[in-house]
């Protein structure tokens, strides 16, 4: 590479990483726009009417309130997934584990409910009990299978992608084994459904939707929670600074074994939370999720692991995911053909934050290189030099 090349690269670079917020938004908006432009010709040499697909997939998204139901439905998955990924990424840890955490917290979420129900009254008193408990259920058992993980990297320095990968299909296949030999009431491998009252029944929308806009609001709650714990909590200070500068946290007093087991826990816990919404907002059973977990890694790493970034990389994942079911019932197009539309928005949505990223790791603009890139490494800097974010 020439000198006169390696610096345009490197300026294009430092350009990326001290982008503004409005600004790295206006990039990958132009990037949704580029990305609709190379789908439609790409539909149009595969003998497809872009126009025609195109508005199957926005009204399929948003044409109807059953729709923006099902938008809504998987984007608040989707951002509970997107947020539990983003608080081990933060904290400099690769939790590949989600998916796992999820099943085990959904499973765990049906059998409470299903075990306690008859129990309690019915109606609104045995909803009030039942609807905290399994969410309650699904975080601890989330939260517990995430620390075994963190554990294991604490304390025996095993590496922790490994270590979550294969701990997803050990929950797998315990979920499996469970349902399919003791509590599998049908031909389908999935328990019998709870009560209707321990349902978080939908608000606002056609009770069909299996969306509960209570639940979207009390999500987006949390995604402000984690965002206001990483910024301005000890805890999540600490939780920063033994990801991003480990010797210098260590230095400080900061227990990194510890942080390490709180960051899988917690991640954990908010990927148990999400199986147990899966359980009581939208299958009313214990059925096999699908990929949530392992969307959530794309979702978080598109917002730069930052907890509110999850947001509108969630919805753009729900978009898609609705989206692309109308378009498949609507029209002939080829369903590998309507998932490489899809993974063409969300690549070129995803190339300025990755370039952005490749510049704090390659230490453009006086960066520290880091694991992991939540957004705001340069606070974490100013705050190691003096004082402490609570």
């Amino acid at each position: 590479m020439s000198d006169g090349l390696r610096a345009r690269a490197t300026a294009g670079l430092e350009r990326l990483v001290g982008a503004s917020v409005l600004e790295r938004l206006a990039l990958s908006v132009t990037a949704l726009f580029a990305s609709l432009l190379v789908g439609a010709l790409l539909l149009l040499a595969s003998g497809y009417d872009p126009v025609f697909v195109y508005y199957y997939l926005f009204y399929g998204a948003v044409g109807t309130p059953f729709n923006v139901a099902l938008t809504l439905q998987q984007m608040t998955l989707l951002l509970l997934t997107g947020l539990a990924v983003a608080v081990s990424f933060r904290a400099g840890l690769f939790n590949i584990g989600t998916q796992g955490q999820l099943v085990l917290g959904a499973l765990a979420t049906a059998l409470t409910v299903l075990a306690v129900a008859p129990l309690v009254p019915g109606g609104l008193v045995g909803g009030l009990v039942l609807i905290p408990l399994g969410l309650l259920v699904g975080a601890v058992v989330g939260g517990a299978y995430g620390a075994i993980p963190g554990a294991l990297k604490a304390y025996a320095d095993a590496n922790e992608v490994i270590t979550t990968i294969m701990l997803n299909f050990i929950a797998t296949g315990i979920a499996f084994y469970l349902v399919n030999n003791y509590f599998r009431v049908s031909s389908t491998v999935a328990t019998e459904n709870v009560p209707g009252y321990a349902k978080l029944q939908p608000i606002l929308f056609h009770p069909s939707s299996s969306f509960s806009l209570l639940v979207f609001v009390a999500v987006l709650a949390l995604a402000f929670g984690v965002y206001y714990m990483f910024k301005n909590t000890s805890f999540g200070y600490e939780l920063r600074t033994s990801g991003l500068q480990p010797a210098a946290a260590s230095y400080a007093g900061v227990d990194a074994e510890r942080m390490t087991v709180a960051s899988m826990t917690l991640s954990g816990a908010i990927g148990g939370l999400a199986g147990a919404v899966y359980v009581l907002m939208v299958e009313g059973r214990y059925i096999a999720p699908p990929s949530l977990g392992f969307d959530g890694i794309t979702v978080s790493i598109l917002a730069g692991n930052n907890p509110l970034g999850v947001v509108p990389a969630a919805l753009l994942f729900g978009v898609l995911k609705s989206g692309g079911l109308t378009v498949g019932f609507q029209t002939d197009v080829p369903p590998e053909l309507i998932g490489v539309l899809r993974g063409l928005i969300i690549l070129f949505v995803a190339m300025p934050e990755f370039f952005r990223m490749l510049g704090g790791w390659a230490g453009v603009a006086d960066r520290d290189p880091v694991a992991t890139d939540g957004g705001e490494p340069d606070d974490v800097e100013a705050d190691s030099g003096g004082g402490d974010d609570a």
